[in-house]
């Protein structure tokens, strides 16, 4: 099946982008998530939104690893650029269970990890209340946790699929109030996130690091001893289990603080990436400081003529996926997307103060692999020869 040359309607997303001749070829798919981007909001203006969606969704359950990478990502873009109400839950709704289907039967790390990251966006846009959220965490959490449920069957998931779970989970917590799962397992998830910070992959221990920076920065584990004297349901009493499981979190976390800082200082190795090993002492280094004295890292981010600033993990968290996540589309998206303005209580600076082009001419002026490229040179071309034309008249 070529999601790019497929003759059933049902199953071709490029159906909406290009003509056949314009279509890209399979092997450039997964590195061009700026075409993607571009190509996803010309089908915004042409088709349906709930269209493009089921057409994606099917191509996420038939098509090959690729194709669903592809389709996962467009889902992603659409939430976000449908932004905030009734369309982004559609979406959501829709999605949930085949997206979690996928994830169970899926194999390859590249559809696997292009699912787990369209699940989090489409449930951070499209999330309307904490079940919803904490459904798809569970989701999410399944993939490299599964003794968590009991109808999962373990396997071993690839360090580039540890990340990516850990990193959308992480991110989805970002929009979680407090944390509702219960005390057993909650010990059961930062026991998890300990062990991840003793693997030998780097950006595993980055991730983990991340969540475990959100969940101190959130308070999680300063609740923890209240949560343990009275569940929910009341499984967990005041007396000998209490004291038990509050003895045993108290080890994990003095355990959890040593890990944290022999990382801050780890000495690299014969062939360890440079950039990778600055990048984790940097992390921990910040995680370190947050521990002792409660001040969060601080950062910024320069798009177009101004700043995104972010002072806590909460948004440096939120800031780094969404980064990964558009690729090449994320300066574009902040400049226009207004979801993203309010996320990060940013306002792009406006060139001359004010924007002079109508929406089908900002249309016409995205990136240069827009599917309506050729519409832009017509335009540019006519818009120079008006100018000559002014020139010529003026001249005489």
């Amino acid at each position: 099946m070529d999601l790019f040359d497929s003759d059933d309607d049902t199953c071709s997303v490029s159906s909406f982008f290009t003509t056949r001749s314009e279509r890209p070829r399979m092997d450039e798919v997964h590195v061009h998530k700026d075409l993607m981007l571009d190509q996803s909001l010309d089908a915004l203006y042409e088709k349906s939104f709930a269209t493009l969606l089921h057409q994606c969704l099917h191509c996420i359950k038939k098509g090959s690893s690729k194709e669903s990478s592809l389709a996962s990502h467009v889902i992603g873009l659409l939430a976000l650029t449908v932004g905030l109400g009734d369309k982004a839950q559609e979406i959501l709704e829709e999605s949930i269970t085949p997206l979690s289907q996928a994830l169970k039967s899926g194999r390859e790390a590249l559809k696997i990890t292009s699912i787990l990251e369209c699940l989090a966006v489409i449930t951070f846009v499209g999330g309307a209340n904490a079940e919803q959220t904490e459904r798809s965490m569970q989701i999410i959490w399944q993939m490299i946790h599964p003794k968590l449920v009991s109808n999962v069957v373990a396997t071993k998931p690839s360090p580039a699929v540890i990340t990516t779970v850990v990193s959308s989970w992480a991110f989805l917590l970002t929009t979680v109030d407090r944390w509702t799962l219960g005390p057993k397992i909650l010990q059961e998830t930062v026991t998890y996130l300990s062990t991840l910070l003793e693997k030998d992959d780097r950006s595993v221990r980055i991730a983990a690091g991340e969540a475990l920076a959100l969940m101190f920065e959130l308070g999680t584990l300063e609740k923890f001893p209240a949560e343990a004297k009275g569940s929910a349901n009341g499984s967990v009493k005041e007396g000998s289990v209490s004291q038990e499981t509050l003895i045993n979190m108290d080890r994990l976390i003095s355990k959890l603080t040593n890990q944290v800082r022999d990382l801050a200082v780890e000495a690299g190795g014969k062939g360890c990436a440079k950039k990778d090993l600055n990048t984790q002492r940097s992390l921990f280094k910040n995680l370190v400081e947050f521990l002792e004295g409660g001040v969060a890292p601080e950062s910024s981010t320069k798009v177009g003529g101004a700043s995104i600033e972010t002072s806590t993990w909460c948004q440096m968290i939120q800031l780094n996926f969404l980064k990964h996540f558009l690729g090449g589309g994320f300066i574009k998206h902040m400049q226009e997307n207004e979801l993203l303005h309010d996320v990060f209580s940013f306002t792009p600076k406006k060139i001359g103060g004010h924007s002079s082009m109508s929406n089908e001419e900002k249309r016409l002026f995205q990136s240069p692999n827009s599917a309506v490229s050729k519409a832009r040179t017509q335009f540019m071309k006519k818009q120079r020869m008006i100018s000559l034309t002014r020139r010529h008249y003026s001249i005489n």
